[in-house]
Order: C-alpha cells, then sequence, then structure tokens
C-alpha cells in the first residue's frame, strides 16, 4: 500500500470520531464524584479505564470525594460540570431552587448496606435501638446517610436520634468501625463485604441485590447516576450525549465481562490489599449495576416516596418528578452500541 493510500485509509477510519468531537460544546468535562473506589461508581471507573470518554471525544477530569454530598456542592459551586452521584440528590435540591438531572443511570440499586458492630448485634432487635449510637457514612447528607435516615425512619426514629460521623468509602471506614470510633456502619462495597467476612458486623439493612432494596425500600430504587443542572444538559445536549454514550458502553460491558476481567480493569488500589475479596463483593452486587443506564418510572416514584419520610424540606406533591431523569440520551446511546 503507497503511503498516501495509507495515510488516506487511517484519516478515514478517524473521520466518525474526529466528527462526533467536533459537534461536543464541551470537550473537557469536569467530574466530581464521592468515592470512586466503591463499586457504586464501577461504570465511571470502567468508561475512563478503558478509555470509552476519550472514544466519544472528551477529556473528561475526575474529582473524587469522600462522599456524594461533596460531589454534589462541587457542582452546585461551580468547581464541577457534572456529578458521579446518587440519583436522589436531584429531588433534595428541587425545594432549594437547584434543578438536577440525571441523564444516565449506573446502578439500579443503591448497593448500600447498614451494620451494626458485632459487640452491639447481641442486643439489636430493631432499628430503634440504633439510638443514640454513633452511626458511620461516608459523608453526612451522601446516600449512606439518606439510607440509614430511612431505615430509622420505619421505626419512628428522626435523623437527630443518632450520631451520624463521615468515614469514607474506603479504608477509613473500615478503621473507623474496628477501632469502636463507631457503633454502626452505612456504607457501600468493598467496605461492607470486607466487615462482614471479618466478623465485625451484623447486616441489618442491605440493598446490594434487586430482592433486598424491595424489602427495605418497598421498591425498585435508582442509586449512582450521572447527573448536571438542567441548564447545563440543554446547553450541552453533544457533550451530554457523548458522556451517556460512554457509561452505557461501561454498564453493557460490566455484564459481559468476566470477573477476572473487571480485577484486571480497575486500578489496584480499589483492591483494599485483597484482590478475592474485590471479587466477592462484585459478584455481590453485579445485578444492581444497570444493564442499559435506563432510569425506570417505578424507581424515580419509589424515591418520592423515601425521601420525603424523613426530609420534610422534600414535599411529594410539590417535586417536578420529569425534571430529575430524562432516558432521552440514553435510548440513543443503545441505538448506537447495541
Amino acid at each position: 500500500m503507497s503511503l498516501l493510500r495509507y495515510l488516506a485509509t487511517l484519516a478515514l477510519a478517524a473521520s466518525p470520531l474526529l466528527a462526533g468531537a467536533q459537534g461536543l460544546e464541551k470537550k473537557e468535562v469536569r467530574l466530581a464524584v464521592g468515592g470512586k473506589a466503591s463499586l457504586y461508581y464501577l461504570p465511571l471507573t470502567i468508561a475512563e479505564q478503558l478509555g470509552y470518554f476519550r472514544d466519544e471525544g472528551l477529556t473528561v477530569d475526575i474529582a473524587d470525594f469522600a462522599g456524594g454530598s461533596q460531589a454534589l456542592r462541587a457542582v452546585v459551586g461551580g468547581s464541577a460540570d457534572v456529578v458521579s452521584g446518587a440519583y436522589e440528590h436531584t429531588l433534595n435540591m428541587q425545594p432549594k431552587g437547584q434543578y438536577l438531572q440525571c441523564f444516565v443511570q449506573q446502578g439500579r440499586a443503591p448497593q448500600i448496606a447498614i451494620g451494626i458492630s458485632s459487640a452491639r448485634a447481641k442486643t439489636y432487635k430493631s432499628p430503634r435501638d440504633l439510638k443514640g449510637l454513633k452511626v458511620g457514612v461516608s459523608a453526612p447528607g451522601s446516600s449512606t446517610h439518606m439510607i440509614v435516615n430511612y431505615f430509622i425512619s420505619r421505626d419512628g426514629l428522626k435523623p437527630s436520634d443518632i450520631s451520624v460521623v463521615g468515614v469514607g468509602l474506603g479504608a477509613a471506614a473500615i478503621a473507623a468501625l474496628k477501632s469502636g470510633q463507631i457503633d454502626a456502619v452505612s456504607n457501600t462495597d468493598p467496605v461492607m463485604t470486607k466487615l462482614e467476612q471479618d466478623g465485625d458486623v451484623k447486616i441489618i439493612a442491605d440493598t446490594r441485590t434487586l430482592k433486598g432494596t424491595e424489602h427495605v425500600l418497598g421498591g425498585p430504587m435508582p442509586a449512582g447516576c450521572l447527573y448536571a443542572p438542567v441548564d447545563f444538559i440543554k446547553k450541552n445536549p453533544n457533550t451530554v450525549q457523548a458522556m451517556t454514550n460512554a457509561i452505557v458502553r461501561a454498564d453493557k460491558w460490566i455484564h459481559t465481562a468476566s470477573p477476572q476481567d473487571v480485577l484486571r480493569t480497575v486500578p489496584e488500589s480499589y483492591l483494599l490489599g485483597d484482590p478475592a475479596l474485590y471479587l466477592f463483593s462484585f459478584n455481590k452486587v453485579k445485578e444492581a449495576i444497570s444493564t442499559d443506564g435506563t432510569i425506570s418510572d417505578a424507581g424515580a416514584k419509589t424515591a418520592l416516596k423515601v425521601i420525603p419520610s424523613f426530609n420534610p424540606e422534600v414535599k411529594a406533591s410539590e417535586i417536578k418528578l420529569a425534571l430529575t431523569y430524562t432516558n432521552e440520551f440514553v435510548k440513543k446511546a443503545n441505538a448506537k452500541y447495541k
């Protein structure tokens, strides 16, 4: 093949990517996430590690915070364009005049478990027994905190009846429970599985499976997603579509890859020094990861029922639910990546 023909072939191969990149309103996107190493955000990590954002012509600058509430503050304060975080923040912020919209889903169940320390488990009978205890969450106001609030509200307790301690989503959370700094913990995997295997906690609520989520919350519940201010989405539809494409590809890859493929793809630091633990945790939460990025109407309605039960600022009758999520971009992504 002549040099001229070779260069022409390369140009043709690159043209779809270049055309997509040229159509982006923003090629560099600032993304905030709270606890990126958690399996809760595995699709984000897969999209990053396998170059799916790059394939869409994007450069995504990811800022990792201790919890989802801090990532939320980043987008509200303007230091981030998009958040990889819990869907329910879109509900919590509407009464404050902040309209945020989820545009692609990473998790179709919260993947959060609540465990009480083994020492206190002997006398534990119901959520009411958490009254007065120190409960570790990733960060106050994050999804791990919200799940605890709902769990205790079912037994008549108020959020103020427990003491909440921010412990992050990694080794610090494990250390806090093991050292006695907290009496109970609400967290994601692999943290909760590690504490279970070591015999440090008794699980008292579990949304790491679809069945467990139904039991705890009374229905399906959207979890990790990419969300952004409605105005950002309206002004940058091609950029949002590109981000959605990358996450949908990642969702689909996770459900076709082997556990060993996942283990080879995530950074070694995510494994907490125990690859077998990470694999066990992945197999436990895999069904909770979205298969195609779609946000279900039923899940959004569950969230609208759950959040007002402990957050009086969120009044279900006043929430514009249709503004909290859209599947417009997901449908196009699924047509592209069948």
